[in-house]
């Protein structure tokens, strides 16, 4: 029973000291308004800046695998080492058997691929010449569903093409225009032929759109007498890919590959093919710590401001607590909890109001405007959407929360170190 009601005791004295503290904090009303509300605008914009950052991360590691790397890519070693087009995938019908066969894989597409050049009457430029099967590479890769003028290669005809919207401009083509493509054969001989352009597209990323036309994968090998594909990639569905950042469902499709593939074959996930965006990943939590660390600096210098000078406004009256057996221990979390008290509420409301403009800019987002055209390069969207995880949040609000309780430490040290006596003579 004694113990009981010393337990009962020390609760109740915990609760009467949370109580007081919060007290005190409303003591001074418009300096505790003025504080809070500069930590939570000040927070606000903090996350904000923070979700457009990840926001134009996942929109670079997004636009890189639906454009350019997909989850998973397989070549020929040598073909990687020296884009040769007689390096040709190693007996691919086992790796269409296994992919066929892996559930969380959505789609694939195999490619025959060529370096040439594109001319048309009044220009021509160095090209990556990727032809594809029509069905396969529209189900891998967005681009039927952004062709800006006409229609995404077709199964008849003679010799469609489908270049980007910057070729187009820079070799001034439209629709039905006639361009040569020309490329070194199987023999190194020099070959080529007219095709007609059937559709125009545009990518996120000016550089891919810069570099890249498709035509169709018979027509292509046939040109080039090539027996086999130098490139597959893989799609994974959604649903096992994880989020942007993660790679673990790549990997292990790419082990699964691996054990009925050919040793002459490499087999890379995107972040093996793209290493920059594996090193973005990496450096997010730099940049976004970095962002917080200044906020959080400036908001505890502000916060041992505002502490200083309610301590020191209640000097007497902490030396009469002391006087009549307050032990120091209790004076100190007195002026932990005031400061923690006002961490958790500037959080607690600074974290409300970011995620509801996250939430709203999550939806509506913010066109880039003149600024579209040099993200542009690095495979940015042209409007932005912020992102910021639930976890995020949480360890943002545990940041501000400790370094409120630590900016208390210096103002709570400077009255512990009076003695009682001199605290209450003390004239402020």
């Amino acid at each position: 029973m004694g113990n009981n009601s010393q337990v009962a005791r020390k609760k109740a004295m915990t609760a009467q000291i949370v109580k007081l503290a919060w007290r005190n904090l409303w003591r001074n009303k418009i300096r505790t308004g003025i504080m809070l509300a500069s930590m939570v605008f000040g927070l606000m914009g903090v996350v904000t800046m923070m979700g457009f950052l990840s926001g134009m991360y996942v929109s670079m590691i997004d636009n890189a695998i639906a454009w350019q790397t997909s989850h998973v890519q397989v070549q020929n070693k040598r073909y990687l080492e020296d884009p040769d087009i007689n390096e040709v995938i190693v007996n691919p019908a086992a790796l269409y058997s296994e992919l066929d066969r892996l559930p969380q894989v959505s789609a694939y597409s195999a490619r025959v691929v060529a370096d040439g050049m594109v001319a048309s009457a009044r220009a021509n430029r160095g090209i990556r010449i990727n032809g594809v099967n029509v069905t396969d590479e529209a189900a891998v890769t967005p681009i039927a569903a952004h062709i800006e003028q006409g229609t995404w290669l077709p199964e008849t005809g003679r010799y469609p093409v489908v270049v980007s919207q910057k070729t187009a401009e820079r070799l001034r083509l439209s629709l039905g225009s006639k361009v040569v493509l020309t490329f070194s054969d199987v023999n190194k001989d020099v070959t080529g032929a007219a095709f007609r352009v059937r559709g125009i597209y545009r990518s996120p990323s000016s550089s891919f759109d810069d570099a890249n036309l498709y035509v169709r994968q018979q027509e292509l090998s046939k040109l080039a007498g090539v027996e086999g594909v130098h490139e597959i990639a893989v799609l994974l569905d959604a649903s096992q890919s994880g989020d942007s950042f993660d790679n673990q469902g790549a990997e292990l499709v790419a082990q699964a590959l691996m054990k009925v593939s050919s040793t002459q074959n490499q087999i890379r996930d995107w972040q093996q093919v793209q290493p920059m965006l594996a090193t973005i990943i990496s450096q997010m939590g730099v940049s976004n710590g970095v962002i917080l660390l200044i906020f959080v600096t400036a908001m505890g210098f502000g916060i041992i401001n505002i502490m200083l000078m309610s301590v020191f406004e209640r000097t007497r009256e902490f030396g009469v607590l002391m006087a009549v057996g307050m032990v120091k221990s209790k004076v100190f979390l007195l002026i932990l909890l005031e400061s923690c008290l006002l961490g958790v509420t500037g959080a607690a409301l600074g974290l409300l109001g970011s995620f509801a403009v996250i939430a709203l800019l999550g939806q509506t987002g913010i066109p880039l405007g003149s600024m579209s055209e040099g993200l542009g390069a690095f495979g940015v969207d042209t409007t932005l959407y912020p992102v910021l995880k639930t976890g995020e949040y949480f360890g943002v609000f545990l940041i501000v929360v400790v370094a409120s309780m630590l900016a208390s430490l210096y103002p709570a040290r400077q009255i512990l170190k009076l003695r009682p006596v001199d605290a209450m003579s003390h004239k402020h």
